[in-house]
């Protein structure tokens, strides 16, 4: 394998040439450099492998390029090299020192700063991989080690993409222990769009729960052999919160992450899982959760995070009086709850409405429409705030209409529902 020095000018398919700064890492697969192209820095990455008549990982990687990346979360191939002495490479953008490995999140090296960037992350690798999807890929590869994270905000960039490839086509990559599928470990079945959704289960419920969704008691052994790993992750996987089958319960003192935070979750956040790991889904007999219903999940998640005085974020129960804060145990009192389209959103002060919410034709959960605020003068009094650029039409308490202009605010307690202009969302004063 060719090894670059400082300075080596490596030759690319678009005639440009990517200079050599530095090496960064090695791994199986290749090594990866620090070189500078256009003025700008970026990474290339060059295969441990030789290139052959017809070979299609280099096809697929020309092809991938080509068409061009389906989200900007991805870390995609941007040129391709010329082949030097059989060899090649690709160049790629640099991850940003500020997102840090998913890796070390698991590991507890790195922390989220708050429950709102947990859900955040959640949301924006569920969109990139329905996204993906969407536009014909499979990504065949899915692991902790193609996470990096921004822990103060949840921001993604997801790497190793080249393993990306259109529906149908096998580049030949299985996965990594742990996060294949069931049907792949048994190797009954090459890497697709359904094994990517298992994949995906494995990685939300790691982020989290900090655990693995298949270990519990009964994996607990010495060692963990070949014959093992494909009785526990391949032909008798089980989940950890099975309500059929406790035998593979977490065990305090060892699993100690999801004991704390499972519990903490929502119902429907643990019903989620229990579905996406029943037996039926382990088995492929019912389709596992897709994409899009992860991303409406978490949408509905982060509608009922709010910050509790004592300074820390808490889920609230919207279909109870009081909740418990998860941090300090204050109750805090059930607000108004925006209904509207499949969600409902605690209109607590702080929070946030989006795009998602107020237009019938959007799924889009990163553009904010509106904002609870707290009255300056009376604390007491909470007022919605028009940011979406367009008016806003209210019905009130007293049986009146009002036009909310953007930039505008109306009280809550006054308001019985919101036309938002292509949709309609009621205000819920009190419980039913």
């Amino acid at each position: 394998m060719a090894e670059f020095h400082r300075g080596y000018s490596v030759p690319l398919e678009n005639n440009k040439r990517a200079v050599v700064k530095e090496k960064l890492g090695e791994g199986g697969q290749g090594t990866v450099y620090l070189v500078e192209l256009d003025g700008e820095k970026y990474a290339l990455k060059w295969y441990h492998r030789k290139i052959n008549n017809g070979d299609k990982f280099y096809r697929n990687l020309a092809n991938n390029i080509a068409t061009g990346s389906p989200s900007e979360l991805f870390v995609w191939p941007k040129y391709l090299s010329r082949v030097i002495d059989g060899e090649y490479g690709y160049v790629m953008d640099l991850v940003p020192d500020n997102y840090k490995s998913f890796s070390d999140f698991l590991l507890t090296k790195v922390r989220f700063g708050s429950i709102t960037a947990v859900v955040t992350a959640a949301l924006n690798i569920t969109n990139a991989f329905r996204e993906l999807h969407r536009k014909g890929f499979s990504y065949q590869d899915l692991n902790d080690g193609n996470f990096f994270i921004e822990p103060k905000t949840g921001d993604v960039l997801i790497c190793d993409t080249d393993n990306v490839a259109p529906y149908g086509d096998s580049l030949g990559i299985a996965g990594k222990a742990r996060y294949m599928a069931p049907e792949v470990v048994r190797n009954i079945k090459v890497p697709d769009v359904m094994t990517d959704r298992f994949s995906l289960s494995v990685i939300l419920f790691r982020l989290l729960f900090l655990d693995h969704p298949l270990e519990g008691r009964r994996t607990l052994c010495p060692c963990l052999t070949e014959e093992l790993e494909h009785k526990f992750y391949g032909k008798y996987p089980l989940f950890i919160y099975d309500p059929e089958n406790d035998s593979n319960i977490p065990v305090r003192g060892v699993h100690c992450n999801v004991i704390r935070l499972w519990g903490l979750y929502p119902r429907f956040v643990r019903d989620m899982f229990i579905k996406a790991f029943s037996q039926a889904c382990l088995k492929g007999e019912t389709a596992r959760p897709t994409d899009n219903e992860w991303q409406i999940l978490f949408t509905r998640l982060r509608d009922c995070i709010v910050k509790c005085p004592c300074g820390g974020e808490t889920f609230l129960d919207l279909d109870a009086q009081e909740s418990k804060c998860v941090n300090c145990g204050m109750m805090i009192p059930r607000p108004p709850v925006l209904s509207v389209k499949k969600y409902r959103v605690a209109l607590f002060p702080g929070k946030k409405i989006y795009r998602c919410h107020t237009d019938i034709d959007s799924d889009d959960y990163s553009v904010v429409t509106g904002s609870v605020m707290r009255s300056q003068n009376r604390p007491g009094v909470w007022g919605l705030k028009n940011v979406s650029g367009a008016d806003w039409f209210a019905e009130l308490t007293d049986g009146s209409q009002t036009v909310i202009p953007d930039s505008k605010v109306i009280v809550v307690v006054k308001a019985d529902a919101i036309d938002f202009g292509t949709c309609k969302g009621k205000i819920e004063h009190k419980l039913q």
